[in-house]
């Protein structure tokens, strides 16, 4: 009997503590909830680590409200939280706590089942600042098959990122997720702060042999790079409630378009539309309206 083939988001589960109050977040999470509305919640699953504590009770109640399959083995490490404060345009700044559980990812028998069966995974550089979660992450993407979409959400957070890390992602990934700003980092990293931001993100395509590079610039649009092909879109004009969880809402239901078979330019519309549309709702897990599904 064939085994089931998951989506997996990877790494940091944790609550946003906002300003209205707690809510559940974390990149693989919001990854997992968001793929799992156009390609079932069945098919998708978060993975990371919780504490022993009261939060990480909270958590599984959480996820289990949104219908979120998980895999998070309890570690003896406080379950994470971030204290996120908004500008007046809704825009977040992160204070996340250090040596917490999700640091702590064990490479159990069940996530390497997990790997070995996965059909697209989301990472980011976060969940690999400590050497245990690191390293189990790159063993989860090492044990993937060959045909997995591999997308790491670069997602550069405070210092909590290397040169080092950086490069053993891109090494096992073959599409990547950057903003504007963390390319000009990344350009700065890497020694060509130079070029333009679209000659950029060609050089690290050919440079790493990706298979699609996304751009996302706020509210200058986003483009979608892939060998001989571009694709831009403008960003939608809305009211602004929060911006968290946006990124991940993009880079779900875009990763699910293309496994549903959609063409490039018809997942990086969805993505957009989906993602503007997060923005105008507060937290990072609403429901999609069925017309954008």
């Amino acid at each position: 009997m064939n085994e089931k083939r998951y989506v997996v988001g990877l790494g940091e589960a944790l609550w946003d503590v906002l300003p209205e109050g707690k809510k559940l977040g974390g990149a693989p999470a919001n990854f997992a909830y968001h793929a799992g509305q156009f390609l079932g919640a069945d098919n998708t699953i978060a993975v990371s680590a919780l504490g022993e504590d009261k939060l990480a009770e909270e958590t599984i109640e959480s996820l289990e409200e949104h219908g979120l399959h998980y895999l998070m083995p309890r570690v003896p490490y406080p379950t994470g939280t971030v204290q996120v404060t908004l500008d007046d345009k809704g825009i977040p700044t992160y204070d996340i706590k250090e040596n917490v559980a999700w640091d702590n990812i064990p490479l159990d028998s069940d996530i390497q089942t997990i790997a070995r069966n996965c059909r697209a995974v989301c990472f980011g550089s976060l969940a690999q600042r400590n050497v245990v979660s690191r390293e189990t992450i790159q063993r989860f993407l090492d044990l993937t098959p060959s045909d997995c979409l591999k997308i790491f959400d670069i997602n550069l957070r405070q210092q909590f990122y290397t040169k080092e890390v950086i490069q053993e992602s891109l090494r096992r990934c073959n599409v990547l997720k950057i903003n504007d700003e963390e390319l000009v980092v990344f350009g700065r990293m890497f020694g060509y702060p130079g070029l333009d931001m679209e000659n950029k993100c060609w050089l690290i395509l050919g440079k790493y042999n990706l298979d699609m590079l996304v751009l996302t610039c706020g509210t200058n649009g986003s483009y979608v790079f892939k060998p001989g092909e571009v694709s831009f879109q403008p960003t939608p004009k809305v009211e602004v409630a929060d911006t968290v969880g946006a990124g991940d809402s993009f880079t779900g239901s875009f990763c699910a378009s293309i496994l549903n078979g959609k063409s490039l330019q018809e997942a990086h519309k969805t993505a957009v539309e989906v993602s503007a549309y997060v923005c105008t709702q507060n937290g990072a897990m609403p429901v999609i309206p069925e017309r954008m599904l």
